[in-house]
């Protein structure tokens, strides 16, 4: 019988710590961190939180081959909440994994529950059992001799991961857009990087004004001859980004990793649920 490449891990927060005003990190640890698979990068998990007031986590366990359907079948009143996140740091020695959780006025369930969970609460992850997994998006061609990296403050765990992996002396040209310099992190990386942080108050920005992620790539040269992109966050800027690469400066598109963290006007509730419609 074939491996599933993604299992349950059943784990508990060992504590948070608030990174700035728009950010805070919850730690998770237990037995079973040391089966995690993490290659770094921009490695995405599921998380599943309890509902308020409830300690059980309920998932199927017993079918993670075929876990999308098997969640779907359960009582929204019953199965756990569920949302995507980069892991921002996995350190198996230690036995702890790192969660960054971008805040927002109008919090969803995860990051409600991150803001009041406390040590030994319980948390699970769908996460890969190898290292390399369909779980990471960033991948540079053979021939790359430099990278883009560009995003918003969703984005941001997932950027500070690549450049951790980077290559040292590897030429990384980085745009990231938070709403509050207080969230301006430092991203430790060996790679030779030029980091440049774009402040703008108000997210998501009125239809009349332009991207400033978009307004700022125009501005930027790209690095290398052959440069490899990733860019991440909000559904429509990536899209503008992707089209700006593609079809102003010639980018191969093959050479552009693009992902909507999040849309304009849809909850993460919306967005399951129209994936649930599709599938049916």
């Amino acid at each position: 019988m074939a491996t599933a490449p993604f299992a349950f891990f059943d784990l508990d927060v060992l504590r948070t710590t608030r990174l700035g005003p728009g950010f805070l990190r919850v730690t998770l640890g237990g037995g079973q961190i040391a089966a995690v698979g993490h290659a770094g990068r921009d490695q995405r998990i599921k998380l599943f939180v309890p509902h308020p007031g409830q300690r059980t986590i309920a998932v199927p366990r017993d079918d993670a081959a075929n876990w999308w359907t098997a969640w779907q079948r359960m009582h929204p009143a019953e199965r756990a909440f569920m949302r995507t996140y980069t892991v921002r740091e996995l350190r198996r020695d230690a036995g702890e994994l790192d969660i960054d959780f971008a805040l927002h006025p109008h919090p969803g369930p995860a990051s409600s529950w991150a803001t009041r969970v406390r040590p030994g609460d319980p948390a699970t992850i769908l996460g890969p059992v190898e290292d390399e997994n369909a779980g990471i998006g960033f991948h540079p061609p053979a021939a790359t001799d430099a990278v883009l990296l560009a995003g918003d403050a969703s984005a941001l765990p997932a950027i500070a991961g690549i450049l951790a992996w980077l290559p040292p002396g590897t030429p990384a040209t980085v745009l990231v857009e938070t709403t509050d310099p207080a969230d301006h992190q430092h991203l430790p990386t060996r790679a030779d990087a030029d980091i440049t942080w774009l402040t703008h108050p108000a997210v998501p920005h009125p239809a009349s004004e332009e991207d400033p992620l978009l307004t700022a790539l125009r501005a930027t040269p790209l690095p290398g001859s052959a440069p490899y992109a990733w860019i991440a966050g909000e559904a429509s800027s990536v899209r503008a980004l992707r089209r700006h690469l593609v079809g102003e400066r010639g980018m191969d598109r093959r050479h552009v990793t693009f992902t909507g963290y999040w849309r304009r006007h849809a909850s993460e509730d919306t967005l399951i649920q129209e994936a649930i419609a599709a599938t049916a």
